[in-house]
């Protein structure tokens, strides 16, 4: 028999009346004889209880930046996400906004099932020493800060030297990743399932201008050798980088879990939509 589910539903306090329809999902579990609390993605008191794993899965509600956080908070705990989309393109959604009830009504009965979606490790060197790790669901970039010229970018796949790039940046992607920033940079689309890292240059200047889609467990250095230049991860703020900095990007230990209803063709479906008119212009 299959564990009982302990929903906790979020919402993104930016986002227009994602916390009144977490209200009004609740309200719908509690008729269903489930106590699912709700409130705000960043919660503290919320967030403690998911950490120590009083649920076994979350719904979020808001656009892809909420999937992307709701992801990097529950892909340690092995929880998966369930998300309603009241954003503008949402590559990581199966539910529109007035979609949810049949949804979850295949919810409570089962009738779903778990996609993992691998995502990266990154670590920032100085010296041999580390100030950092992040986990990303997306991408790791490394790209110019201020400055208008390009930077160079030394790349190693397993310790072994690949090229060095001129470039505004370098971006190191999961299959997810790969409809998000490295699809605007001109890069490939991968299934979700793969567990590959793209690598790809943005705005290469007589240098390496394609992408490379790394063996699957392959992990890249990228050794920064010029200077104001800065790494994000997953589209947060900036973290700078000094000269001679290295970047060391892997597949992560966790992977985030998403519910998804139906076949796995969904992915094309979503992506031939969204390829054929991006809702954000206009």
């Amino acid at each position: 028999m299959s564990e009982a589910l302990r929903i906790v539903i979020t919402g993104h306090p930016k986002i227009s009346d994602s916390l009144p329809e977490a209200q009004h999902i609740s309200a719908y579990l509690a008729e269903h004889g489930l106590d699912a609390p709700f409130g705000s993605l960043y919660d503290e008191k919320l967030r403690k209880r998911i950490h120590a794993e009083e649920f076994n899965l979350l719904i979020a509600i808001g656009g892809d930046g909420t999937m992307l956080r709701a992801a990097h908070l529950c892909a340690p705990h092995n929880i998966p996400v369930l998300g309603i989309n009241k954003g503008r393109l949402g590559f990581l959604f199966q539910i529109a906004e007035n979609g949810w009830q049949a949804r979850v009504e295949q919810l409570l009965n089962g009738d779903y099932w778990v996609e993992k979606r691998m995502m990266l490790s990154a670590e920032q060197l100085r010296s041999g020493e580390s100030l950092g790790t992040w986990q990303a669901l997306n991408d790791v970039v490394v790209a110019r800060g201020g400055q208008l010229r390009p930077i160079h970018i030394s790349a190693s796949v397993d310790e072994q030297y690949l090229t060095t790039y001129v470039a505004d940046g370098l971006i190191a992607a999961t299959a997810t990743g790969s409809t998000a920033y490295a699809l605007a940079a001109g890069g490939p689309i991968l299934p979700p399932e793969v567990r590959n890292i793209l690598l790809l240059p943005i705005a290469p200047h007589l240098s390496v201008d394609r992408a490379v889609v790394l063996s699957e467990g392959s992990a890249v250095s990228m050794t920064v050798l010029s200077e104001n230049a800065m790494m994000s991860v997953d589209g947060q703020l900036p973290i700078s980088l000094a000269e001679e900095d290295r970047v060391e990007v892997r597949a992560a230990e966790a992977s985030a879990r998403f519910i998804r209803f139906g076949d796995p063709g969904y992915f094309y479906r979503n992506l031939t939509a969204h390829m054929n008119q991006n809702n954000a212009i206009g």
